[in-house]
């Protein structure tokens, strides 16, 4: 089955990187969002960004997926036609890019999901947003992707309300991934769910970005969740970055007070 059969169109691999964002400053008042926060996404890396409650984590995400303005600054995405600066974007064309190219995978799956609507359809409404209508063909790639989530096919006509809040989630990731974008939002994605459900799901995550080759932003409390899925860190506190770089390096040889203080506070738990 191919992506045109479906309406999704072809991607292109960008030369440098596939996001780009500088100087991305958000204020509420005299409180700081985020302040000129400036990185580099390059095709197929996912970047985790932790922090306290209250460090900018959610602020800065929320600014770089398009669900709040900031103040100033550039998020330059690479789309087919070049690199094009989101925040300069007409509303159609985000929209069109929200449905094509990127995906938000939400902490609580409602947030993600029609919950009126099966969980066939969930994953069908994304396909037929970028064009597909051939009933058959979207019914077939829902099913396959409900497989690859791991949630049995004879739920493809249950609404979501009927699923486990871990089968929520998996629903919303395919939702998300059905038609293949190549920048994944993710806010806490495994917060709210119990532990053994955490792991399955981070698994699950896991194989999903490595096969598909997604670049990835991942907001998250959790150090261990990005130790798993993420190759490179951003540390925030009050708005700031204080500090970047790889995963394993930052966790294991933490070099900013605050970055310690995290460190140690999990390794004392």
């Amino acid at each position: 089955m191919g992506a045109v059969e479906l309406g999704i169109s072809a991607k292109v691999k960008p030369q440098g990187p596939l996001l780009a964002v500088r100087g991305l400053t958000k204020r509420y008042g005299a409180r700081i969002g985020c302040a000129d926060v400036g990185f580099d996404l390059w095709p197929g890396e996912v970047l985790g960004i932790v922090g306290e409650s209250g460090s900018g984590k959610s602020t800065l995400l929320s600014c770089l997926a398009g669900h709040l303005a900031p103040d100033t600054g550039e998020v330059v995405f690479a789309t087919s036609d070049g690199p094009r600066d989101v925040l300069a974007m007409t509303e159609p064309e985000r929209r069109r890019l929200s449905r094509t190219d990127w995906a938000f995978v939400h902490q609580n799956p409602r947030d993600g999901l029609r919950m009126g609507v099966t969980a066939g359809g969930n994953v069908g409404e994304r396909l037929m947003a970028v064009g597909a209508r051939n009933y058959g063909a979207i019914r077939e790639r829902a099913t396959d992707w409900l497989g690859r989530v791991e949630i049995a096919a004879e739920r493809i006509d249950d609404r979501p309300s009927a699923f486990s809040g871990g089968m929520q989630q998996r629903l919303q990731i395919a939702r998300n991934l059905v038609t293949g974008p190549r920048l994944v939002f993710m806010d806490e994605p495994t917060g709210g769910l119990d532990v053994s459900v955490q792991a399955r799901l981070l698994d699950l995550l896991r194989g999903l970005v490595r096969e598909m080759g997604l670049s990835a932003i991942i907001v998250t409390h959790d150090l261990a969740v990005v130790r798993l899925l993420a190759d490179r860190l951003m540390v925030m506190k009050s708005g700031h970055v204080v500090e970047q770089g790889l995963t394993d390096q930052v966790l294991d040889d933490p070099q900013h007070a605050y970055t310690q203080l995290l460190v140690s506070s999990v390794l004392q738990v």
